[in-house]
């Protein structure tokens, strides 16, 4: 059973994200979350006892919203300014597999996993991906050289964007 803290927490992280839905389902526990008009709504079924339905105001959300477009122009120029210098040759991209915080080394003190330039193999570890206090060490799953790396370290990461990309061998 979800406890409120962690509800609030991965509300909070769905707030911050471009996503629009989230469900999540364990132990019988099922918990679904659908934004809308910027607005997070929580809804959970009768079954569990946790408290009512948590909403966020739309002002933290439409904060969130502008400071993700401002993120996703600073992206789509760093794309544009590498393809009009050349831009990268690469064949694939490693992606965040969830929602997190993206850092690129174990500890602030510590050396990042990979740089540019590095080789890398199917089990490697390439970045940790932070989601509900959760440390995920996640693996290139592609072997090959490391040509560009598309996010700063402690930058907000979401399902299925691309985190490096990688020149096959």
């Amino acid at each position: 059973m979800l406890k409120v803290q962690e509800i609030h927490e991965i509300i909070k992280l769905i707030d911050e994200s471009n996503i629009d839905e989230f469900c999540y389902e364990a132990g019988g526990t099922k918990f679904s979350m659908k934004k809308n008009k910027g607005e997070v709504v929580a809804a959970q079924p009768a079954q569990v006892q946790q408290p009512a339905p948590v909403q966020q105001p739309a002002a933290p959300q439409q904060q969130a919203q502008t400071e993700g477009n401002e993120q996703a122009k600073t992206t789509t120029e760093s794309k544009e300014t590498s393809a009009q210098q050349g831009g990268s040759d690469y064949d694939q991209e490693i992606t965040s597999p969830m929602v997190g915080t993206f850092y690129n080394s174990p500890s602030p003190e510590q050396d990042a996993y990979v740089k540019v330039g590095d080789q890398v193999k199917e089990d490697s570890v390439v970045c940790i991906v932070e989601a509900m206090k959760l440390f995920n060490e996640i693996e290139a799953e592609v072997s090959g050289e490391i040509v560009e790396i598309l996010v700063k370290d402690g930058e907000l990461v979401e399902y299925g964007q691309p985190l490096f990309r990688v020149k096959s061998k």
